[in-house]
């Protein structure tokens, strides 16, 4: 009897010292502080250690120089991610300090690893965990206390830029980073059913602490879409307020009151719901309140994730055979979607909780500046516009084809697993080709960039002889979004507009004027529809008019001696 009560005192005894030692620099400093990047990896590790149900491994590197940790949690002890999709689990992959400012998620997700192998949340039986602990590490090593002007704790965190200064939260489809590249790996190599990626956000004052942002579910599509919309949506906000937390959707206004209504964000591939959609992931953000206290904003996102589990639970079935049936959508010849634009014809009404607002003359500037009173809540029918329509579509090709001189953009689809076969012998295909017709470059930096949009190109059809070694590349693939998004040169985040193919819009060849201005005049006294056409741009067009050297370029661009190479667009469509 007395070797039993003796061996349940040193078991209970080992028990809370096991709890102790995984008490988070979080829960130490009673929710005013986050864990750093060495605390947070070094607490994994111990809880690796402990409990087998948990692997932590490295995967690639990031421009700090330190690798990237993935964080996996299975009650069946199988981290093989081929093996476990073999079962009838749900892989659910969490993405933390993105932005190492907004450390909720870090903390958030620390506990809820040790709470579920120590039991005191239910062990998952349908889906197995995986956490990137710290997304942004060199972000996460350059800690201040200020950078975050506006938000209300933790005392010391990371910052927003990574080791480059690059924002990664717009880097997904562009990959600049070692950082993307190595979350492309990731990514790969679990295909995650549901990803949610933790952020903590403020446009506007209001009563919640959580805020989602679902990718949006017209650009997601088809029964993937509905489901996002009418299920795992409802059921997330149902959830959180059984347990006494309202959400409500990301509230996309700036320096504006949000009882005017406002628009769902769009979320484009660059960003990370907008990256994991491209392969039928079911995504969301959460986005904290970052004027609310930061123990608030940590506990909610802790209770958000574990509504996530719980619905993943109950329907890994279904969430299986839509994500398998979303791959049989977007064939060859259909139209596809390239760009959004809200479709107002159709929105939503929250029931939402928000302060008074009013505009009020600045003591500083003396003009309106928008001050809330927290003193004046209120909760009122808003207009949500979360409905889209196509504004740009394109048909779904049989391939496309690249040429293998341009090997970023061939670096960047085998990053992304993409299947592609390299002609083994010159050969000429009949194919669509695309000359860029127009476009506007941004006039300010941009991530690296300065990007193009509203960009137009002319499609004609012929015959190209394409090398030995170039590409072919089938839509007939799990990655044809990818390739619709990225290679399509009207897409937003195309890398057309991400500049990838720049180099086409510079002429190499030009022409003497002293020269060319007697071949010129050549040109039009042989040719008449030339030189009527020539003479109807002078009479319509004073500038053209005026300018000699505009003149004879444009007989030159019509003349052989023109480069094909200039605007035309390398990437070729076959059908």
């Amino acid at each position: 009897m007395n070797r039993l009560f003796v061996f349940l005192m040193l078991f209970t005894l080992f028990q809370n010292v096991i709890a102790q030692n995984f008490t988070t620099a979080f829960e130490k400093s009673n929710g005013t502080e986050t864990a750093t990047y060495y605390q947070t990896i070094a607490y994994y590790e111990s809880l690796a250690k402990t409990y087998p149900e948990i692997s932590i491994q490295t995967i690639g590197k990031t421009d700090s120089g330190e690798p990237l940790h993935l964080i996996t949690l299975n009650p069946d002890k199988v981290f093989d991610f081929d093996n476990i999709r073999q079962t009838d689990k749900r892989i659910l992959l969490i993405n933390n300090g993105i932005h190492p400012g907004e450390s909720d998620g870090i903390d958030a997700t620390m506990m809820l690893y040790r709470d579920i192998v120590q039991g005191k949340i239910n062990m998952p039986k349908h889906t197995v965990l995986a956490t990137i602990p710290i997304y942004n590490i060199g972000g996460s090593l350059n800690r201040n206390s200020g950078t975050r002007a506006n938000q209300n704790g933790p005392k010391e965190y990371g910052f927003r830029g990574n080791a480059r200064n690059y924002d990664l939260n717009r880097d997904f489809i562009k990959c600049d980073t070692e950082n993307a590249k190595a979350f492309a790996q990731i990514f790969h190599l679990i295909k995650p059913d549901v990803f949610i990626d933790n952020h903590v956000s403020n446009g506007a004052d209001y009563q919640y602490t959580l805020t989602h942002l679902f990718t949006q579910h017209n650009k997601l599509g088809g029964s993937l879409g509905n489901y996002l919309h009418t299920e795992m949506m409802p059921e997330l906000e149902n959830k959180l307020a059984k347990k006494d937390w309202d959400i409500t959707p990301y509230v996309n206004v700036f320096n504006q009151v949000p009882e005017k209504g406002f628009s769902q964000f769009m979320d484009y591939p660059r960003y990370s719901t907008g990256y994991t959609t491209l392969w039928n992931t079911l995504g969301m953000m959460v986005e904290t309140h970052m004027l609310k206290p930061y123990k608030q904003r940590v506990e909610g996102t802790y209770e958000l994730m574990i509504s996530m589990i719980e619905i993943i639970e109950e329907n890994y079935e279904e969430i299986g055979l839509i994500r398998k049936s979303a791959q049989n959508v977007f064939n060859v010849g259909e139209k596809y979607t390239l760009d959004w634009e809200v479709d107002e014809s159709q929105t939503s009404t929250l029931q939402f909780k928000g302060y008074e607002g009013e505009f009020i003359k600045s003591d500083i500037t003396g003009s309106n500046r928008l001050k809330y009173d927290r003193k004046k809540p209120f909760t009122k029918d808003v207009v949500y516009k979360n409905y889209f329509k196509p504004s740009i579509e394109t048909t779904v090709p049989k391939a496309y084809i690249v040429p293998q001189g341009w090997h970023d953009v061939i670096d960047l689809l085998k990053l992304n697993r993409i299947e592609m076969k390299q002609f083994k012998k010159d050969t000429i295909i009949f194919v669509e080709s695309y000359r860029i017709s127009n476009f506007e470059t941004r006039k300010s930096a941009y991530e690296g960039h300065y990007m193009h949009y509203n960009t137009q190109v002319n499609s004609s059809e012929e015959k190209i002889t394409f090398r030995k070694g170039d590409y072919l590349i089938s839509t007939d693939q799990l990655g044809k979004r990818y390739l619709l998004e990225t290679l399509e040169p009207l897409a937003p985040d195309s890398f057309f507009n991400w500049n990838f193919f720049d180099t086409i819009l510079q002429q190499k060849e030009g022409f003497s004027p002293y020269v060319f201005e007697d071949e010129a005049l050549e040109l039009l006294n042989t040719n008449p529809d030339l030189k009527a056409e020539f003479k109807k741009k002078k009479e319509a067009d004073a500038q053209f008019a005026a300018n000699w050297y505009a003149q004879l370029n444009w007989i030159f661009e019509r003349s052989n001696h023109y480069e094909k190479a200039h605007l035309q667009y390398p990437v070729y469509r076959a059908k």
